[in-house]
């Protein structure tokens, strides 16, 4: 049986690039060059750290970050 699992992807503009990031997987980040880069990357990433973690043996972290948002 194969667990699909959704985790939040956090996506920041810089100056001259777009950092992506996976806050429930530590160390799961990547930087490109649009936003579309950014996300393409991520997926890779996000497939390769849980690929690596159950190769070590680890524990896959369930998705547990979600977003809100204020308005002011």
């Amino acid at each position: 049986m194969v667990v699909v699992m959704k985790y939040l992807v956090v996506i920041e503009r810089c100056e001259n690039s777009f950092g992506a990031y996976v806050p429930d997987l530590p160390g799961c980040a990547v930087v490109g060059e649009s936003r579309e880069e950014a996300l393409q990357l991520i997926r890779e990433a996000v497939e390769l750290h849980v690929e690596s973690m159950r190769e070590q043996g680890s524990r896959i972290p369930e998705p547990a970050t979600t977003t809100e948002y204020v308005q002011v």
